[in-house]
């Protein structure tokens, strides 16, 4: 049988979890018949930017995939989100909740930590919210930027049931053209309710 999720290389933080929740993320992506592909670099510390977010089912896939690897990886999600038994949930899988009506100082607050960190996976979704938008919002990017680490690219790709992985990209100093350049590498995918 073919594995459900990659091996995670050297580098990668790992969580204190064990092979009895591992096989629990792996059991809830083969029942819901999805599979990981493609490889994670190996790199200590990154911005891993997942694309179309169309769905709350996202964050569900994305755990059980997180779980059955036993990547350590830390996501921001909004404040309302956090309460009671989800809450505990969230902030148990890597999240830290976030006022999104008073944004400013966020990404500093997120890149200063990964600057101080030995070893920090960050993952976000660029289009800051499941509906359609035009333009990505650029708080990855800055993230990527203040810190001077790369931003990794997975995908959902919901007609599949696959979530992909790669590649990883050197931002320039042009924030608007790597933008345009990363959003084209999500093309062809698509989220439950749209494309990227």
């Amino acid at each position: 049988m073919k594995p459900v999720v990659p091996d995670l290389p050297p580098n990668a933080p790992r969580t204190s979890g064990n092979a009895l929740t591992r096989w629990i993320g792996r059991s809830v992506l083969r029942v819901g018949g999805w599979q990981m592909c493609g490889d994670w670099p190996d790199v200590a510390k990154v911005v891993v930017i997942v694309a179309p977010h169309s769905s709350a089912w996202d964050a569900i896939w994305g755990i059980a995939a997180k779980v059955a690897m036993g990547l350590e990886i830390v996501f921001i999600g909004k404040k309302e989100a956090f309460w009671g038994p989800i809450g505990w949930l969230l902030r148990t899988f890597g999240g830290v909740p976030v006022d999104r009506s008073a944004p400013a100082g966020t990404a500093g607050q997120v890149a200063r930590q990964l600057r101080e960190s030995e070893r920090m996976w960050f993952v976000l979704a660029p289009e800051g919210t499941r509906r359609h938008v035009d333009k990505w919002k650029t708080g990855f990017w800055k993230i990527a930027k203040d810190a001077q680490v790369p931003v990794f690219c997975a995908w959902f790709d919901y007609p599949e049931k696959k979530i992909g992985l790669g590649p990883l990209v050197e931002l320039s100093d042009d924030m608007e053209a790597d933008i345009i350049r990363i959003r084209k590498l999500f093309s062809g995918y698509r989220g439950k309710h749209r494309g990227a």
